[in-house]
């Protein structure tokens, strides 16, 4: 009998950062495999060891710089929205990314060929680098283009949600300025997501993650402009990041810098800041009450 698809998507979030890894180091492998083939081909008459080293040093330099990659990546994201803005940073990042990559890789060609008692000749260092970083280009924004494959799948698995827009002809059906409901698409298909549902909200950039029954939903919003649609009877800030849902707050757990922990009925937790810390003990002490 199959998983369901949250159970799935659950247990593939826990095992994402070493199956996001493997994926990389099995690419660069066999991508290794195959480029070193041809340079030991088109070298036939070096020893078999030297194209073998050239194409070794390259990979491993790169997956060494992969975590600076993908960070300023995550800095500077390449979306649809996004990318004419950050295509001139990603441009600007691709330089040091290629200088430290050519000279970490030289560096290890140079041990290598000080162990076989052998010496390496880069050769002219500028003519080399122009060649080496149209190559580094081209394997930055592969790197750029599988992360943002990665990411709409991810999207699409998870599910994205959107605020009901009024029907085109005749009233909406339900309140479009307070929704009572948020519409869900994942894997092709759309399903409504009732806003009591939701245990809290979480700012995330351009988007606000809406957390339901351990699944998070991104909603294309800010914190400022959600705050208005969400009904203030059921949810509270507590945070510059965050809203609450009370129907499901369990406990509030005070904290020496005069901040709180806020533990929920599922056992998740959610910071309060001391800005709002006492507006929500009166609220929920009221909720409570009542």
């Amino acid at each position: 009998m199959s998983k369901p698809a949250e159970f799935e998507y659950r247990d593939f979030q826990r095992w994402r950062r070493p199956a996001e890894w493997t994926f990389w180091v099995l690419l660069f492998t066999l991508n290794t495999v195959f480029n070193g083939i041809v340079a030991r081909i088109d070298n036939a008459k070096l020893a078999a060891w030297e194209p073998w080293t050239w194409e070794i040093s390259s990979s491993v330099l790169i997956l060494a710089l992969l975590p600076a990659v993908l960070a300023v990546e995550r800095r500077w994201p390449f979306r649809f929205d996004t990318w004419r803005q950050n295509l001139p940073r990603h441009l600007l990042a691709s330089v040091p990314f290629s200088a430290a990559h050519v000279l970490g890789m030289v560096a290890l060609r140079k041990l290598a060929y000080w162990m076989a008692g052998r010496h390496y000749d880069f050769g002219v260092w500028w003519p080399s680098f122009g060649y080496e970083y149209l190559k580094d280009l081209r394997s930055y924004f592969l790197i750029i283009a599988l992360t943002c494959l990665s990411r709409l799948w991810l999207v699409r698995w998870q599910g994205e949600a959107r605020l009901l827009a009024e029907p085109d002809e005749g009233p909406p059906v339900e309140p479009v300025e307070r929704p009572e409901r948020f519409l869900v698409r994942k894997l092709g298909r759309e399903f409504l997501v009732a806003a009591n549902e939701i245990e809290w909200l979480q700012a995330a950039g351009n988007y606000v993650n809406l957390h339901v029954r351990g699944r998070d939903y991104p909603l294309r919003s800010t914190m400022a402009a959600i705050e208005e649609r969400l009904d203030p009877r059921r949810f509270v800030r507590v945070h510059r990041s965050y809203f609450v849902n009370l129907d499901h707050l369990a406990e509030i757990e005070p904290l020496e810098n005069g901040e709180a922990r806020l533990k929920l009925r599922n056992g998740s937790q959610v910071p309060c800041s001391r800005r709002y810390r006492a507006a929500l003990r009166e609220r929920f002490g009221e909720t409570a009450e009542a």
